[in-house]
C-alpha cells in the first residue's frame, strides 16, 4: 500500500496540481455598489480558474472572449492557502467590484473544477442581481472520491492545502451541503483521463479527477460531456466554443457537428 500511495502522489504532482505561476496580489474591497444594467453594454466574464492552478490556466478562454468583447475579468486567487468560504470572499468579491468599473450589459462566471464551487456558495449567501449565465468545466459539484482516498495522506494536503479538503463526496462536504442552484447554469464535464491512478478511485466516466455524475447538479439548465482530461478541458477549443455558445444562447449545441478551431463562435 505504501508503493501506491507513493505512485499516486507522484503522480498528482506531475499530471493534475501542477502549477501555473506565481499567485497575483488581490485589490482590496470597496463600498461600491452594483450600477444598473445597460442591456446595449457587453456583459462582463468573470474567470475562475482550479484548485492549484493560477490565471494564466485560463488565458486562451479570455482571449476569445475578449476578441468577442466581452469584458474580461481573469482573477487570481491563492487556492492552496485557504479554506472555500474564505477563498469566496478574496476571489468573487474582488472581481465583481472589477466588473462594476465599466458599463456592462449583465456578469456571466467561466469557472474551471473548483472555480465552480466558489460560485456556488458565494449565491448561497447572497445575490448578484446583474447575473446572467454561468458555465462550470469540471465541477466538483457532488465532490470526488479521489479526495476521500487522499486527503489524509500529508503531501496531498501540502499541494492542495485546506480547500483541497473540502471537495469529498460525503454529506458534510462544502459541494454536498449547498443544495441545487438556482441559477442559469451549463456544466461541462471530461470524460478521457490521463491519470490512471486517480482514475482507479472513480466511477467511469471520468477525467482523471471528477467522475462525470458528480459534475452534474440538481437545476442546472444544460450539460455536455467531451472527450478531454480535468487539467486541459479549460483550453480545449470544443469546450471553449461550447462554453461561448451557453454564454449567448443559454444552452450547448448539441449538434452532431463537430465544433473546431474554424468554426466560428
Amino acid at each position: 500500500m505504501k508503493l501506491v500511495h507513493l505512485l499516486l502522489l507522484i503522480s498528482i504532482a506531475t499530471h493534475v496540481f501542477a502549477l501555473d505561476g506565481a499567485l497575483e496580489q488581490q485589490p482590496g474591497q470597496s463600498s461600491q455598489q452594483p450600477p444598473s444594467v445597460d442591456t446595449t453594454m457587453p456583459a462582463c466574464v468573470i474567470l475562475l480558474h482550479g484548485l492549484a492552478r493560477t490565471s494564466q490556466s485560463m488565458l486562451p478562454l479570455g482571449e476569445q472572449l475578449h476578441l468577442l468583447d466581452y469584458v474580461v475579468i481573469n482573477v487570481d486567487y491563492p487556492s492552496r492557502e485557504f479554506p472555500i468560504a474564505a477563498l469566496v470572499e478574496k476571489a468573487i468579491t474582488p472581481a465583481l467590484e472589477k466588473c462594476r468599473q465599466y458599463p456592462i450589459g449583465g456578469i456571466h462566471f467561466v469557472t474551471h473544477s473548483l472555480g465552480g464551487i466558489l460560485v456556488r456558495y458565494y449565491l448561497s449567501q447572497q445575490k448578484i442581481p446583474e447575473l446572467k449565465r454561468v458555465v462550470m468545466m469540471a465541477p466538483p459539484n457532488k465532490g470526488s472520491q479521489v479526495v476521500d482516498n487522499l486527503r489524509d495522506l500529508p503531501p496531498y494536503n501540502w499541494l492542495n492545502g485546506p480547500a483541497g479538503r473540502e471537495l469529498g463526496t460525503d454529506p458534510a462536504s462544502v459541494p454536498n451541503t449547498l443544495g441545487e442552484v438556482n441559477f442559469d447554469l451549463g456544466v461541462i464535464a471530461g470524460t478521457t483521463s490521463i491519470n490512471i491512478l486517480l482514475s482507479l478511485y472513480l466511477p467511469d466516466p471520468d477525467d482523471g479527477k471528477v467522475s462525470v455524475e458528480n459534475t452534474k447538479i440538481e437545476g442546472m439548465r444544460d450539460f455536455i460531456s467531451l472527450p478531454v482530461s480535468h487539467p486541459y478541458i479549460m483550453k480545449d477549443k470544443e469546450a471553449i466554443a461550447q462554453t461561448i455558445h451557453f454564454l449567448r444562447h443559454g444552452t450547448f449545441l448539441h449538434a452532431p457537428a463537430v465544433i473546431n478551431e474554424n468554426k466560428e463562435f
